[in-house]
């Protein structure tokens, strides 16, 4: 199981001082968390991608590369990067160059992403999403796998003989999940290629997410790539954790009350019993995680929100030490009720190795 953190990038007001981080002190801020994510025994960072205030992640690559330079072992991902808006032949530039850099230590997530101006903003029609989802995808696919590429799609200018440099670290081309919180097109492309598939399992009640998943593990099966159990699953999850519960509830409640992204609807305490928001203690942060994988199934990847809706860096840095100190326990946990032949999440390392080890069965004795 790979355990990390994923960032949205939001600047956001403190409700409890007025004070508002600038971009700049909000850039550093999430190197600084992405550090310290390592410094804890985290598996994964990944940043999300936006193009509008208030959000600060524009150039996930620029970042993660400088992160990347600054750490040794934790995972580099994305959440998502936008496969809809962004050409894929950049996409596939950009991120096998990451994958030299950091010598294979990142995968990276697509997805379409939630903000809807940002389709004409790059020349793009919100109405086709799906369609530019899947055809920039077969494109991406493409342009790692083929050393030359002759392609005539819909969307995009026709390439001839076009060779996409760098090529893959290793010949082996990023790990990809698929992140989606509604749509079906996205797990049967993510089944088809046997891609990972990422529900964010943020806002909604499980039951919505528990088809979304059901259907990919399904259809990655009836494309050949191992039983439903054994497909690719990643979950995201937040929390707010003080080693005291009611500590957790008083001192999360006004960023709750006041954070654009859960909209000033539902109070706090219904928030937490319909979706995966866990206010408490450590204890109940670890056992309601552990839960996920009762209705979910056992997966792969857990990332948790922690640095949203105004929480100072601080109190950020203490939820990563306090989340510290329940991974192992939460690692083992997830570890001991896996099936033997439900795989672990992919890894650079493993996938060139798997490569290289289908090589040599296929040559002849």
């Amino acid at each position: 199981m790979q355990i990390g953190i994923f960032t949205v990038g939001d600047v956001t007001t403190d409700p409890t001082n007025g004070s508002t981080p600038t971009e700049h002190e909000r850039i550093k801020a999430t190197v600084e968390i992405a550090k310290k994510a390592e410094e804890v025994g985290l598996d994964v960072f990944a940043t999300g991608e936006h193009h509008n205030p208030p959000f600060v992640p524009s150039s996930p690559t620029t970042t993660l590369a400088y992160i990347g330079a600054q750490t040794e072992k934790i995972i580099l991902s994305t959440s998502t990067t936008l496969i809809t808006t962004n050409d894929p032949v950049k996409i596939a530039e950009d991120y096998a160059t990451l994958q030299h850099l950091v010598d294979g230590r990142m995968d990276l997530m697509l997805g379409r992403g939630n903000t809807a101006p940002v389709y004409p903003w790059f020349g793009k029609d919100i109405s086709k999403a799906v369609e530019l989802t899947i055809e920039n995808y077969q494109l991406l696919q493409k342009l790692w796998s083929e050393p030359v590429v002759n392609w005539e799609g819909k969307f995009r200018t026709p390439l001839q003989g076009y060779t996409s440099t760098p090529a893959p670290l290793d010949g082996v081309a990023p790990f990809v999940w698929h992140g989606s919180i509604r749509t079906p097109e996205v797990a049967e492309l993510a089944a088809f290629y046997g891609d990972g598939y990422f529900a964010n399992n943020i806002f909604w009640p499980k039951e919505h997410y528990i088809r979304l998943i059901n259907f990919y593990r399904q259809r990655y099966a009836h494309y050949g790539h191992g039983t439903p159990e054994q497909a690719i699953v990643g979950l995201g999850g937040q929390f707010f954790m003080r080693k005291n519960s009611q500590d957790a509830v008083n001192e999360f409640r006004p960023y709750f009350d006041n954070a654009p992204v859960y909209g000033h609807g539902p109070s706090m305490e219904d928030f937490t019993e319909q979706t995966p928001l866990t206010v408490g203690s450590p204890q109940q942060v670890l056992e309601r995680t552990l839960a996920f994988a009762d209705y979910f199934g056992d997966y792969q990847r857990q990332l948790f929100l922690v640095d949203h809706a105004g929480l100072p860096l601080k109190t950020v840095l203490e939820q990563l030490d306090l989340l510290g100190e329940i991974l192992p326990t939460m690692r083992a946990e997830f570890d001991a009720r896996r099936p033997a032949d439900v795989p672990d999440a992919p890894t650079h390392a493993a996938r060139v190795a798997a490569r290289d080890a289908a090589i040599e069965e296929e040559v002849p004795a």
